[in-house]
């Protein structure tokens, strides 16, 4: 079952990480471990595949943020995530 609630924390943290990720030389990447952690976990869950489902039937609210069920989104920041370790 989708969850609205779950959606805004995920994308508040979506966008968390993004800005981070994205002012890298500013953060140690160790640091956001345990949040990355979190985001792959809820991708790879059956919770996102329920909320991506709800999407695509226009049962979530029109205002409702939802670049988190993105198919890409999630994907391309941990690939982000795990290029910057490599390099530092």
């Amino acid at each position: 079952m989708y969850d609205v609630h779950r959606i805004m924390r995920m994308e508040e943290l979506f966008d968390e990480l993004t800005q981070k990720l994205n002012d890298a030389e500013q953060f140690d990447l160790s640091d956001l471990n345990q949040k990355i952690r979190q985001l792959e976990l809820y991708y790879t869950s059956n919770e996102w595949k329920a909320d991506y489902d709800a999407d695509c039937r226009n049962l979530l609210p029109k205002d409702l943020k939802r670049g988190i069920l993105s198919e890409d989104g999630i994907y391309l920041l941990l690939e982000k995530y795990d290029e910057l370790k490599r390099e530092f």
